[in-house]
């Protein structure tokens, strides 16, 4: 509920700085796009454990602000850099937990019942984007598509379930920090489609039930909401 009605706020708060802010462009001659956004995606996964899954809604929020550059005079055409923040929230049915020193991934036993296993990543991430679009001075109403890459470093990483107690573990050296892949945003208007292909692995030197390696990445599907 809080997250709706933040968006819900931001969403209002955007429609009156994007009129002011054409104003501005207006008076000065010239304009930049989309500058500052924020996410919603649902979090899939690339290459997983055979008898690992995904339960519930595993989801990514990420927000940031991007230098719009543009590369022509019609300035429909332009780069983008940026610097933002990203939480990732993946709910499975994976045990991940220090035993002997060591970082186990495994199955629970059949007769364990946990509940509210999850994963969480808190990341700074950098957008890379070649923009496309129809934009001109008089509206923010426009046709868009940015492709880019995304580069992210993970901060603080946490692997938490409930079995008998709470069982949580942060910031372990398996989690691979530097994460990359590519990106596409495409739409028109407010809220465009959103997709992020990782090609990074999420995890470095593990293994699931101690044989096979974890190779998984991460695949995104959401909404991105721009701010001029």
């Amino acid at each position: 509920m809080k997250i709706l009605i933040t968006t819900l706020f931001l969403i209002s708060f955007s429609l009156c700085a994007q009129e002011n802010t054409m104003l501005v462009k207006a008076k000065n001659g010239y304009y930049l796009e989309d500058q500052i956004y924020l996410g919603v995606t649902y979090n899939a996964l690339q290459k997983k454990p055979t008898s690992m899954n995904l339960r519930g809604f595993s989801n990514s929020f990420f927000a940031g602000y991007i230098r719009d550059i543009p590369l022509n005079k019609k300035r429909d055409f332009g780069l983008g850099i940026g610097l933002g923040y990203v939480k990732d929230t993946y709910f499975h049915d994976m045990e991940i937990i220090k035993e002997n020193g060591q970082v186990q991934f495994k199955n629970f036993n059949d007769a364990d019942e946990y509940n509210s296993n999850k994963l969480v990543f808190h990341s700074i991430e950098m957008p890379f984007e070649l923009r496309f679009r129809n934009s001109t001075i008089d509206t923010f109403k426009f046709w868009r598509v940015y492709v880019g890459a995304k580069f992210a470093y993970i901060v603080y990483s946490k692997a938490q379930f409930n079995l008998q107690g709470l069982q949580k573990l942060t910031n372990f050296d398996e989690v691979n920090k530097l994460q990359y892949g590519l990106s596409l945003s495409a739409g028109q208007g407010t809220w465009n489609g959103y997709i992020y292909y990782g090609l990074s692995n999420i995890f470095k030197n593990a293994k699931f039930n101690q044989v096979e390696p974890i190779k998984m990445r991460s695949l995104k599907f959401g909404l991105i909401f721009y701010i001029l």
